[in-house]
């Protein structure tokens, strides 16, 4: 293991910020697998999978056995994780201008099919070799202006070049389930059902430009941009999202740190014996059909489902007690599916979002991420 440090933008005199990078196997080798953890500072559970993670990676290139090349950065917001605010950690926005540290990637696909129009070739691997030399150029073109873009800058540099991208998150209150591209279905169907995944979520662009898209959507538009030219998915990005907040143990990091291995064998970039994939626990549904359930009043919030439940359109997800009237207003589910995520709070005002049901039909457009 090859451990570095990248410095960031300090956010004041004598405040410097760093990015802990740890590399694994050869420079160069291929598969590349990109793994971050925790870029909403406060998600824990892809932090201590990446210690288990790491733990397991230093024995297997001891053995000789990586493969590829691994790069794992395990705490992957350094902003995020000194935030405090009387005490409560607020590590999913940027507290100096309220941005979302998951958003707001750029999106370089018009210049870069500038970059490549009139080179492409007959060849995937030359094109695959032409599209990331062009990527690349505008990533480093890019002329950030404040240190949380710094710190996406740097994360992309690590990530842009990378044939898998595994960005590990976590919900309030949740079920394993996990988000990528259509066209990375296929790919990470065997990881869905390693991590034992409630809900795999698909789209072509979820809205507001979260990391993992600024990996993968440039593949699938620049293939369908220049249909005359073999592209193949140069880049395999999926966001997953291990559980709850709450959810910290060794025994669940061991578990997901063992997924990942499993699924990094079965992509050939660790030596070992390709391991039996289980059923999994559900079929990949449009993020589009993934509705969220809205508080229909103010008060106590009362669940009366459970995150992983099956629930059909109008059961009662949960209670909201008013405690002044005495008066409960029920939040209904809005269509059948698997009820995957619910919030932590249990006192909310009119229209907060209680819940998440993932769904089989394709209702909604536009932004289809939460803030």
């Amino acid at each position: 293991m090859k451990t570095e440090q990248i410095a960031l933008s300090p956010l004041a005199p004598g405040a410097s910020l760093s990015l802990t990078v740890h590399r694994f196997g050869q420079e160069g080798a291929r598969p590349r697998v990109y793994v971050q953890a925790s870029l909403h500072a406060d998600e824990i559970p892809g932090m201590i999978a990446a210690h288990h993670l790491r733990e397991r990676l230093v024995a297997l290139e001891a053995e000789g056995k990586i493969k590829g090349e691994i790069i794992l950065v395990p705490s992957a917001n350094p902003i995020g994780l000194a935030q405090r605010v009387l005490g409560d950690h607020i590590g999913r926005f940027n507290l100096a201008d309220g941005i979302n540290f998951n958003r707001g990637y750029p999106y370089f696909v018009p210049k870069v099919a500038e970059r490549i129009e009139g080179k492409l070739t007959a060849d995937a691997e030359t094109n695959v070799r032409l599209i990331r030399e062009a990527l690349r150029a505008e990533l480093d073109a890019w002329e950030t202006s404040n240190p949380a873009e710094v710190m996406k800058k740097a994360l992309l540099n690590l990530a842009i070049e990378a044939d898998i991208v595994l960005d590990l998150h976590c919900d309030a209150e949740a079920v394993e389930h996990l988000y990528t591209h259509t066209g990375s279905e296929d790919e990470f169907a065997p990881l869905s059902a390693l991590i034992g995944a409630h809900a795999y979520l698909l789209a072509d662009e979820s809205g507001d430009d979260p990391f993992d898209e600024a990996c993968s959507r440039p593949w699938g538009e620049l293939a369908a941009r220049f249909k005359d030219h073999p592209i193949p998915f140069g880049c395999h990005s999926t966001t997953l999202e291990f559980r709850g907040e709450r959810d910290v143990s060794h025994d669940l990091a061991r578990r997901d740190a063992a997924a990942l291995i499993a699924y990094m064998i079965l992509r050939g970039v660790i030596a070992g014996e390709v391991p039996p994939i289980p059923e999994p626990l559900c079929r990949p549904t449009p993020l589009a059909a993934s509705e969220p359930v809205p508080s229909p009043a103010t008060g106590i919030v009362v669940f009366q489902a459970e995150v992983g439940d099956q629930v059909k359109a109008g059961d009662v997800i949960a209670d909201i007690v008013d405690p002044h009237s005495g008066t409960v207003t029920q939040a209904k589910a809005p269509c059948d599916g698997t009820l995957f995520a619910r919030i932590a709070l249990r006192f909310v005002t009119q229209g907060t979002r209680l819940a998440k049901v993932a769904g089989i039909t394709a209702k909604r457009t536009g932004k289809l991420l939460s803030a």
